[in-house]
């Protein structure tokens, strides 16, 4: 019987569990998710959209560039000018080849709607389209 007690007094000493495969396997779901996270940038400014019945669902990942009532042509809350669409979209594009969404007010003039899609265009875009809000009813 002494041999019996000896062993379990032995036992008692540490015990605990081995937190270390655990915490690998968050940090190791924790950057799967954020890898796989889609960030959808905004223009920044607010914009009355046209009302089209042909309007149809685009990609998520898309170059999104708003052009106000006022003329102002807003990238990422940032105003760039129509001679600032050409860079933006050329830088953009050299990572992947992905839409160019213009969301024109209805007040804006259609003249510099024109010359926005040029500029996207000369830069190498070959999706350009003017967002809308679907037809109701």
């Amino acid at each position: 019987m002494g041999r019996f007690r000896a062993a379990s007094m032995e036992e008692d000493g540490e015990t605990g569990i081995d937190m270390s495969p655990l915490i690998d396997c968050v940090f190791i779901l924790l950057i799967f998710f954020i890898v796989t996270t889609v960030f959808v940038e905004e223009t920044g400014v607010e914009v009355d959209k046209p009302q089209a019945a042909s309007a149809s669902q685009l990609e998520k990942t898309s170059i999104l560039i708003a052009l106000t009532q006022k003329g102002e042509v807003v990238y990422g809350g940032n105003e760039i000018g129509v001679s600032g669409v050409r860079p933006l979209v050329k830088r953009m594009l050299q990572k992947e080849d992905i839409p160019v969404i213009i969301q024109a007010d209805t007040a804006a003039q259609s003249g510099l709607l024109v010359r926005i899609i040029d500029e996207a265009k000369l830069a190498g875009a070959v999706k350009v389209s003017v967002a809308t809000r679907t037809a109701k009813g």
